[in-house]
C-alpha cells in the first residue's frame, strides 16, 4: 500500500480530503491514499484543522504531533504522525 510510508520519527499519510461532509470520518482506503470525509469547509483552513483534530484524537497525539508535509490547500495532503509507526497506523485506520 503506498498511502502509507515510514519516517524515522514516525509515518507518513498520504490522505484524499472531501471537505464539508455530515460528519469527519475515514470514508475508505485506495491504494494511494486515505479517503477522509471532514465536516469543516475548505475555508481559512477550517478543514485542516479539523483534519489535525480527527488524526489527533483517534491516534492519541497532541495537535502538533500532526503535521502537513503537502497538500494544505489540496484535496490531495500528505501529513506526518510523530511516534506512530506504520504498523500502529495500519491498524489504527482498519479500526475506524
Amino acid at each position: 500500500m503506498n498511502w502509507i510510508a515510514p519516517a524515522p520519527d514516525g509515518c507518513v499519510v498520504t490522505i484524499k480530503a472531501i471537505p464539508r461532509a455530515k460528519r469527519t470520518e475515514i470514508a475508505g482506503v485506495d491504494t494511494d491514499w486515505i479517503r477522509v470525509r471532514i465536516q469543516a469547509p475548505p475555508v481559512d483552513g477550517k478543514a485542516n484543522d479539523e483534519l489535525t483534530r480527527f488524526f489527533a484524537r483517534h491516534f492519541g497525539l497532541p495537535k502538533r504531533s500532526v503535521e502537513f508535509l503537502s497538500g494544505d490547500t489540496a484535496r490531495l495532503k500528505r501529513i506526518k504522525l510523530y511516534g506512530v509507526t506504520e504498523q500502529a497506523c495500519r491498524c489504527v485506520i482498519s479500526g475506524l
